[in-house]
């Protein structure tokens, strides 16, 4: 989980309108965060599947997002893709 203020950030980073919250954008941002956070964990603690099951349901729900994203609004998804330093 991500500290409030932490979150904060990274929708005021990515977020597409002036209230907003769960944008696709800012989404993908906040679940690129937990996913870096839960990789550092698994690195110590290898044999933590339940945690590793949570990374690879992250990892594919940012996936979708990224795909639906590139589909509707491709100015936006190279925007992010560069922001967040995403292989694509």
């Amino acid at each position: 989980m991500l500290k409030k203020t932490k979150k904060k950030k990274i929708i005021e980073e990515h977020k597409v309108h002036e209230t907003d919250t769960g944008s696709a954008d800012v989404q993908i941002g906040i679940l690129t965060e937990e996913i870096k956070k839960l990789t550092g964990h698994l690195k110590k603690h290898p044999k933590d599947n339940h945690s590793r099951r949570g990374l690879l349901g992250m990892v594919s729900k940012r996936k979708k997002l990224l795909e639906w994203l590139e589909g509707n609004d491709e100015k936006r998804y190279k925007k992010i893709i560069k922001a967040l330093e995403l292989k694509k």
